[in-house]
Formats: structure tokens, sequence, C-alpha cells
């Protein structure tokens, strides 16, 4: 099977699975999107608006359209690996803690659960409440090949399907073993994507490259943790970090309306840590 045949294959199981026809590598220059932590201390800052922000954009100052605190509704996309290697205490702690990020949900919120294994599955669509999510990721075992930049793609399509603000959980043991599609591709969809990705791993000899990447281009975090008893925890601590993030807009002026433009997210107050996505690719 060729690259291109893998990532219809992939679309195809996306659109059966009810998520909408939208085109992957489509760019958004309309508008652009930038989900933003602003911390003071290690604590959310949580009173700024749009004249608090500044927005370089490839070096251009922009003019900050929106800024939006825990106003839009949360897409949780629940990505997880179901090869086997996770089984046994791993496998119920993944449970457990996909369970906790499920009940850290408003009731506008919506869930969906993909699994990956040498298959992407996606088990529970993008819909409102947790009740399908919880149910698909009671019935799922581990079994099969890592094919994890194939499940990252997924998930982060079936983020896209929707116009509220996506939160990504990945979980893996970071080893790919039966993808199709290339880590470059995939990385380039996170550039053009809103999608924000968290990656949470158990220490191996395993570096995670591929997931410190993509939480990186999305503006995410990866989690490196000692041990899956912690996965519950994690998940919670990644669910509240992104309800304490801003959404802010703005309509890209005086710049190229293709190729990598480089963003830089500034507050306008003393002492205050900014993260958001480092840019964005533009352009077909």
């Amino acid at each position: 099977m060729t690259r291109e045949a893998a990532l219809a294959a992939i679309a195809a199981a996306i659109a059966v699975a009810g998520a909408s026809a939208q085109e992957p590598f489509k760019s958004r220059v309309d508008a652009v999107r930038v989900d933003a932590l602003v911390t003071d201390r290690g604590r959310p800052v949580v009173d700024l608006g749009p004249a608090d922000f500044d927005i370089l954009d490839n070096g251009v100052p922009q003019q900050v359209d929106l800024v939006s605190f825990e106003q839009v509704p949360l897409n949780l996309i629940l990505t997880l690996d179901m090869s086997d290697s996770v089984a046994g205490d791993r496998l119920e702690h993944l449970r457990a803690a996909g369970h906790a990020a499920l009940a850290a949900l408003e009731e506008r919120d919506q869930a969906a659960l993909v699994t990956f294994s040498h298959a992407v599955e996606i088990r529970a669509p993008l819909t409102a409440g947790s009740t399908a999510a919880r149910r698909a990721l009671d019935a799922a075992i581990g079994a099969g090949e890592t094919s994890l930049v194939d499940g990252v793609f997924a998930g982060m399509m079936v983020g896209e399907s929707d116009a509220g603000r996506s939160l990504q959980i990945v979980f893996s043991d970071g080893l790919d073993t039966a993808s199709w599609l290339t880590a470059p591709a995939v990385l380039d969809t996170a550039k053009r994507s809103d999608v924000v990705v968290y990656a949470v791993v158990v220490k191996s000899p395993v570096k995670p490259e591929f997931l410190r990447d993509v939480t990186a281009f999305s503006g995410g975090r990866l989690f490196e943790l000692e041990k899956s008893a912690d996965l519950s925890s994690t998940f919670r601590t990644i669910v509240d970090e992104f309800r304490h993030r801003y959404l802010v807009s703005y309509t890209p002026r005086g710049v190229t309306s293709d190729g990598w433009h480089r963003l830089d997210v500034r507050v306008k107050r003393r002492g205050v840590d900014v993260k958001a996505r480092p840019g964005y690719l533009a352009g077909s």
C-alpha cells in the first residue's frame, strides 16, 4: 500500500465514523487561531483581554480580534495506544486515565476515542457527552503492532472536524512499528491544524522524538512519566491546563499568504510566561 492509499484509508475511516469531510491539509489564512497558556509562577493568569496580547506574525504586529477564556466548548480526542506493549496493569491504568479525563468534561463538551495498534480505529466519533467514549474505552483491548504516526493523524483529523477547541491527548510507548504515513507528513499537518496535542509516555530507552515534535508544533506538551500508575493524575492535569488557555484570534495583515509563518505571542504584563504554538503553515 502506498502512502497516499494509506492516507485515503484513514480519511475514509474518519468519514464513516461521522466526521465532517474537511480537507486535511487545508490552510486557514482568513483568521488564525492560537491557543495560548499564560502563567505567573506556574499558576494560570485568567483576567486578560485582547488589549493585553501582542502577536507578531513573521515579525509583523497584528491586531488581535478576539480573546476567549473558557467560553468555547472543549473537544477531547483521546488517542490511545492499544498495541501489544500496552497490556496488563498498563492497560488498566490507561483505561482509568481515560475515564479521569472524560470525567473532567462539562455538559457542552464533546469527546471521541481513537485507538491504534497495527490498525487505526475511530471507536467513538466526536459526540456530545462522554458516554460513547466511555463505553468504547471499556471495550478496547491491546493487540498488534504500533501505528503511532497514523493514529496521531487520525485523531487530529477528528479534532479538525468540529469548530470547537480541540484537545488531543495521545498515549503511547513512543515507538512506531507499523505506520504508513511518515512523521514529516503528519508534522506538516500539525503546522496547519488548530488541534492542540498533548502526549504522555512512560519513560523507556526509546526517545519519543515524533511526539516531542508534534506537541511542540501544536503548542501542547509532552509528559514523560516514571510509571503508568501516574497516568490518571496526568490526564486530569492536561484537561485542567487546557481549560485555562486563551483562544486568541487575528486576521493576518502585512504578511504573505503562504509558507511558514513564525508566531511570537506576548502579554503586556511583567513576570508572566506564555506558551503557544511557534507558527503555522499557510497555503495549499
